[in-house]
């Protein structure tokens, strides 16, 4: 069991941070072996995890047109493989509902053998994204994008359990709601035993006693009966292969990393822990391999699965992950028949307490509404409705970080000021002092701040409290100079500092003037 701990892999130099290997041994394998109550901690966290794997493997199955035992053998080689691989201790990977989307075309069109091809080739790309650096770009998402990929996974979460509510038998509701009262009220007694488990083991036994008749995880689809064994798919080796696999090898890759960067930062926030980004990508992506060739049909980071192991059971390490993908091969194929038995309303119970603990409650009150500015609460907003409208969580996060950009270059455009003096000595001179930063949004519109007509003949344009970013804004200045030749006069660039100098010197003349 020691062997599960890679912690002694150093994660990405980040200097200001600690290794988790420093942070208290939260995430160590080692210690949390020699703690008995750590142990059981991380076990029975497993064991939840890996009963709540159980349907949501089943129906991602269903989404992607495969068969059931397809999304539960890549549950559980996605799991045991990313605790050994993943740089993020704790967290859950499986099938997921975003993988599911991406590749469902390939199997619908083309058969399992080529989708099996398409999870192996994303798992190459995500492998080569992580090697290039990939994780460093999660620097550039904003913290309200973050805020609302939270609260529209919270809603999808909750959105994910209607239909286990609806055309139902009448005591479902009730056993929903004694569910929830459970995972409620245990924690303030105890916390030995995870609330979750004691709710899903006190909801099967009280359905069992009374022999009501309720939706169970058997209902859902069949459980396998044997071990998942090596796949080979059989595919032509051609470029005809790869025309047909590539473009659904991209999303999934660019999907699945984009999930599991996002969860491994949420998991870092919640344990006040850190990881390590770039192993985590490639460590999603060698996952994503074996279990194409265990024949499963690839994932990535479980968000919900993630928030039941660390926030609802404590677990911090990555022996919890590895159980959940042990217990729920075990589950499956060993107790297939108890398992069946488990009523879904108990699952259900489980999944809304963890979308009521998700939401980022504060984030929505209507005193940090009124306190915000619009900007950062129109990204969070549009961040949480793309993703509510479209199901998928890497699309929201695009859309949000875009609407960011946005709508920072058009704040940061306003702060741009041109101030008009005449020179003190010189008459026939004008001086113009910019202030801000200049760079497309702003410097589109400095062309119309200059007098070209009523202008003396020199005219001396003082960029000392500005800055140069891009060649718009020198093809900008170049122009300016331009419209001030036209009438005879002379334009002088002074205050520039070296960074705005050197792109000036390199670039004025080379660009096209017109406006």
């Amino acid at each position: 069991m020691t062997s599960l701990a890679p912690e002694s892999a150093t994660p990405e130099p980040v200097p200001s941070q600690p290794s988790p290997l420093d942070e208290g041994d939260l995430t160590s394998v080692r210690a949390a072996l020699r703690s008995p109550r750590r142990l059981r901690t991380e076990v029975l966290a497993g064991l939840v995890v890996g009963l709540a794997l159980i349907p949501e493997a089943i129906s991602f199955s269903i989404i992607a047109g495969v068969d059931p035992r397809v999304g539960l053998f890549a549950s559980f080689t996605m799991a045991v493989s990313i605790a050994f691989l993943g740089g993020r201790p704790a967290m859950i990977s499986a099938a997921t509902g975003a993988v599911a989307l991406v590749i469902a075309p390939v199997m619908r069109d083309h058969g399992f053998e080529y989708l099996v091809a398409t999870v192996i080739l994303a798992g190459i790309l995500q492998v080569i994204l992580g090697v290039l650096g990939v994780a460093r770009l999660m620097r550039f998402i904003p913290r309200s994008v973050m805020v609302g990929f939270v609260n529209a996974l919270a809603i999808l979460i909750f959105l994910a359990q209607l239909p286990h509510l609806t055309h139902v038998p009448w005591l479902v509701y009730p056993l929903v709601a004694g569910g929830i009262v459970v995972m409620v009220f245990l924690p303030k007694l105890t916390k030995a035993v995870p609330a979750p488990l004691v709710a899903i083991l006190a909801v099967t036994v009280f359905v069992a006693l009374t022999a009501v008749t309720v939706p169970t995880v058997g209902d859902e689809g069949k459980l396998p009966d044997s071990l998942p064994s090596l796949f080979f798919p059989d595919v032509p080796l051609n470029l005809d292969t790869l025309r047909i696999i590539a473009p659904y090898a991209v999303g999934m890759a660019l999907v699945g990393l984009l999930e599991s960067l996002m969860t491994a930062k949420l998991v870092d926030d919640i344990t006040d822990t850190h990881s390590a980004k770039t192993r985590e990508a490639w460590g999603q992506g060698a996952s994503n391999i074996i279990t194409g060739f265990f024949g499963g049909m690839g994932g990535c980071a479980m968000i919900g699965q993630t928030m039941i192991n660390v926030k609802a059971s404590g677990a911090r390490t990555r022996i919890s992950t590895f159980l959940a993908g042990v217990f729920l091969l075990i589950l499956v194929v060993g107790l297939g028949d108890l398992v069946g038995d488990i009523p879904m309303a108990a699952l259900v119970a489980v999944m809304i307490m963890v979308s009521v603990g998700t939401l980022d409650w504060h984030s929505i009150h209507p005193k940090t509404l009124r306190r915000m500015p619009r900007s950062e609460t129109t990204v969070m907003v549009s961040t949480v409705v793309v993703v509510v409208i479209t199901h998928n969580l890497a699309i929201g996060v695009v859309v949000g970080v875009i609407v960011a950009m946005v709508l920072f270059a058009r704040r940061v455009a306003h702060f741009t000021t041109v101030t008009a003096t005449t020179h003190p000595d010189e008459e026939d001179t004008k001086i113009y002092a910019v202030t801000g930063e200049l760079f497309f949004a702003s410097s589109n519109d400095l062309v119309y701040q200059f007098d070209y007509r009523g202008d003396p003949a020199t005219v001396v344009i003082d960029l000392s409290d500005s800055h140069i970013w891009d060649a718009s804004t020198v093809a900008t200045l170049d122009a300016i100079t331009t419209k001030y030749q036209r009438y005879g006069k002379t334009v002088r660039i002074v205050g520039l500092n070296p960074s705005s100098a050197e792109r000036h010197e390199r670039l004025a003349g080379q660009l096209s003037a017109g406006h």
